[in-house]
């Protein structure tokens, strides 16, 4: 039993942020939690860790309430970070697993451990105002780890990081998961989300949308991706019944068909015009799911 909230609702002067959310997020699995910009999601973050408290419903962990003086089982990782500029990295972290409860000793352990893990063991002393962006969105991560939290809430872990830094975060993130911490996080990104989670929920306006488990929720979608690239013009293929979004590329084009079995009558008609490089079907990305059930791009 890993975290679950039932029938959550938070409103601000009336007007409802979060309505009748009900999750269940498995223990030690990373659970994707999307929605646009003022769908809800930092809203119920919050809630989650005690900062704000639901105008209704209820948040369990392992079947008990999480009481916001008891929540060192908890990290967060903010989308707005909050770090002090002035200080050193080491006493940043020093004073975060303080308040955690940590022994000095055990602080400066998982710090150096940390530091050598992201390549950084040498802004140890250093201000964090010193630091680079993503550097800094380092030290950020590892103060919600530091403490070895039993349920870790990122949101927007990878901003600000260059392709490199983003690979070593995500291996973090696994190594996490697979050591047994139930993981929860938001990103603009969907490659990521579909390259790390098995489970996700789309917010709309506080509403879920679409939730379960992502290879259910593609199969039950329906739509597929259909790539070619060929010798030849594929511009009639834009007139095909069942194609339903045609986009033309270098060399080919893109489509989004309405069902498998539109890719077999489309190879067909391929046959005797020419050579065919590409011919390639793909499940629907997280993104067409997004503008399908939203009507918008999630970027």
């Amino acid at each position: 039993m890993g975290l679950s909230l039932n029938q959550v609702t938070k409103t601000f002067s009336g007007t409802p942020a979060v309505q009748d959310l009900s999750l269940e997020i498995p223990e030690g699995e990373i659970f994707g939690l999307l929605g646009a910009n003022g769908a809800g999601k930092t809203t119920t973050f919050r809630i989650i860790i005690g900062l704000l408290e639901a105008s209704s419903g209820r948040v369990l962990w392992q079947g008990k309430k999480i009481n916001y003086h008891e929540n060192n089982i908890i990290g967060y990782l903010p989308e707005e970070r909050g770090l002090y500029p002035k200080l050193k990295v080491n006493e940043q972290l020093t004073y975060l697993g303080r308040l955690r409860g940590m022994k000095k000793t055990d602080i400066n352990h998982e710090i150096t451990r940390w530091l050598e893990r992201f390549n950084i063991p040498e802004y140890r002393n250093k201000r964090v105002e010193e630091l680079s962006k993503g550097n800094q969105q380092k030290i950020q991560f590892i103060s919600a780890v530091l403490h070895k939290p039993k349920l870790l809430i990122l949101d927007e872990p990878f901003s600000g990081l260059d392709p490199v830094n983003v690979e070593l975060l995500k291996q973090a993130v696994i190594e996490l998961k697979e050591n047994g911490t139930s993981i929860v996080f938001s990103s603009h990104r969907m490659e990521h989300v579909e390259e790390l989670c098995e489970y996700l929920c789309i917010l709309e306006k506080g509403k879920p949308i679409v939730q379960g488990k992502l290879a259910e929720i593609k199969r039950s979608f329906g739509k597929k991706n259909l790539r070619i690239h060929a010798d030849f013009s594929l511009a009639y293929l834009e007139k095909m019944n069942g194609v339903l979004k045609y986009q033309p590329m270098t060399n080919g084009c893109s489509l989004q068909i309405k069902q498998e079995d539109v890719a077999k009558q489309i190879f067909d008609t391929l046959q005797y015009k020419g050579f065919v490089r590409k011919f390639e079907l793909e499940e629907p990305s997280l993104n067409d799911i997004f503008i399908e059930k939203a009507g918008t791009s999630y970027e």
